[in-house]
């Protein structure tokens, strides 16, 4: 299959979420991790911090790209990027798992192509004869 991008990747809003679920440390990384592997997603590490008074950030690296998060639990809100490469992986099961599990009443996301394999090849001054997720191990 000729791919024509590298990777997709999610910007998500969401809005109106629970608020201790979002001030919740543990939970926010259990749920950001569950998220990777319903997406089909091969977890390496994650690395998440809690704030004071409040708030959560962190990231879940995927071998295929990542996850993150950052809560304001204040304002019920939630900032989530979803970058996942390779055709494996579907970034929006990890956007329906999180929406459903932070309990958000509303969502805004949209999908931005990653690595489109057309402009790699006009930027850049190496000839590439082919472009694909993931190279040949030597």
């Amino acid at each position: 299959m000729k791919i024509e991008q590298l990777g997709r990747h999610i910007l998500v809003e969401f809005y109106d979420c629970d608020k201790e679920i979002l001030n919740n440390h543990a939970l926010v990384e259990k749920y950001m991790v569950e998220a990777a592997k319903e997406a089909n997603a091969t977890v390496v590490t994650s690395c998440f911090h809690m704030f004071n008074p409040w708030g959560v950030s962190g990231a879940v690296i995927i071998q295929e790209s990542h996850l993150t998060i950052h809560t304001w639990p204040e304002y019920g809100y939630a900032s989530v990027d979803l970058f996942t490469c390779g055709d494996s992986v579907n970034p929006w099961v990890a956007f329906d798992y999180l929406e459903k599990n932070l309990k958000a009443e509303k969502s805004e996301a949209s999908e931005v192509a990653r690595g489109l394999v057309d402009r790699i090849r006009h930027n850049s001054k190496e000839k590439f004869e082919e472009i694909k997720f993931k190279p040949d191990a030597e």
